[in-house]
């Protein structure tokens, strides 16, 4: 039995397409107590994971010299805005390594933009 025949899920349309090695900003909603806030974390995206309902994606970012992973449930109520800031190069569908690498060695290259405008 699968989950998307137990559960009716709505895919949302204003999400874009997220592939391994792009740098993402997202926006999620915070309920802190009774407040409610809004707060975005920007990082490169190292896992994502396709499956219906259950479908989310893992970005990374360096703050303060420590690593920091954070996994976004694609189809969460509390996610209120994605938007990619630029498409990274990269070979591999999981990047794990990233984790090992520090500084300009953790950079990944930017996708030339032009093949993609061509097709």
């Amino acid at each position: 039995m699968d989950i998307s025949t137990v559960i009716e899920t709505k895919p949302k349309e204003d999400i874009p397409e997220i592939n391994p090695g792009d740098t993402v900003r997202v926006k999620m909603k915070i309920i802190e107590g009774e407040r409610e806030r809004s707060q975005t974390f920007e990082g490169v995206a190292i896992r994502v994971r396709p499956g219906g309902a259950g479908a989310n994606f893992t970005l990374r970012k360096v703050f303060h010299g420590v690593g920091v992973e954070r996994t976004f449930p694609l189809h969460s109520p509390r996610l209120e805005k994605v938007e990619i800031v630029r498409h990274g190069k990269v070979r591999r569908a999981k990047l794990y390594y990233l984790r090992q690498l520090s500084g300009k060695m953790a950079r990944l290259k930017v996708k030339s933009r032009a093949k993609d405008e061509i097709r």
